[in-house]
């Protein structure tokens, strides 16, 4: 399994700092954003990363984070603190890391990623997912393991992640509509971009956290821009994928925390924070 990891956008919500510093590299504790994405991936059974960046120096950062660095690893061996650049050491044994630059060519959106990672994907199963955002989970599990396994058990040929929030609240996400297969599995039958009304008591959202097969790519391939915002969406492709294949709804455990912005980024941080006994002042 490979898994493709979006980190082109432009950071508009964290713009100036975001003109210097990809978003995706802004740290939770000691690490940053993006991390958290590639361990989940590596949890998963994922061996193959593509990091799909932007140009100029925000697509360099990612790639010097996930690049070995054999002099900074010299300089902390030969003074004893080796341990320091283990976390980096780490994922240099565990993944092969495909870096691909998507152009400003005036096309925008976040089926791009998959669009210009086709040849990486090769007809082979792969997760897509944000670097911007996160999922904590108090227990150290993994919500990105649970969801293939689950795939497994369900023995479908895709699954989506789901949190689940507040009926009250449907109106500010993209909810992801069940099914019930004959099996008794929750499938994906629709998705519907921040609904004006929603009567159930609580409601799926996608947080950008998906296992697709090989065969969902044409479907990315097929896209045309949306008519209401110009943008490629991966929910588009998805949503069309869905009417041909079974998609299991997988609700995650872990909190969900989109570091795209400045309050998500901050929740982060202060729950980080907790989950490690720092105290906060």
């Amino acid at each position: 399994m490979k898994a493709v990891i979006a980190v082109a956008g432009m950071g508009t919500r964290f713009f100036p700092i975001s003109k210097t510093i990809n978003k995706c590299m802004l740290p939770v504790l000691d690490q940053p954003v993006v991390a958290y994405a590639v361990a989940d991936c590596l949890a998963a059974g994922a061996r193959q990363i593509a990091i799909v960046t932007g140009t100029g120096e925000s697509g360099r950062q990612v790639r010097h984070y996930f690049t070995e660095d054999a002099g900074l690893r010299d300089f902390f061996t030969d003074r004893g603190q080796a341990d320091k650049y283990a976390p980096i050491a780490h994922l240099h044994t565990q993944a092969q890391f495909t870096f691909i630059e998507q152009a400003r060519d005036g096309r925008y959106g976040t089926a791009l990623p998959v669009m210009l990672a086709a040849d990486f994907i090769n007809g082979d199963d792969f997760l897509l997912l944000a670097g911007d955002d996160l999922l904590l989970r108090p227990d150290g599990g993994h919500d990105l393991a649970d969801l293939t396994a689950a795939r497994t058990t369900a023995g479908t040929p895709a699954a989506i992640a789901a949190a689940t929030v507040p009926g009250e609240t449907a109106h500010r996400y993209g909810i992801l509509t069940p099914r019930t297969t004959a099996t008794g599995h929750q499938v994906l039958d629709t998705i519907a971009e921040k609904p004006t009304s929603y009567r159930e008591r609580t409601a799926y959202i996608n947080i950008s956290r998906t296992l697709l097969s090989g065969e969902a790519v044409p479907y990315f391939e097929k896209l045309q821009p949306s008519p209401s915002n110009g943008e490629y969406q991966a929910t588009d492709a998805i949503a069309a994928y869905a009417r041909d294949h079974d998609i299991l709804i997988h609700p995650a455990i872990g909190a969900y925390y989109d570091c795209g912005n400045t309050a998500g980024w901050l929740a982060a941080n202060n729950a980080a924070a907790r989950a490690h006994g720092i105290t906060l002042p």
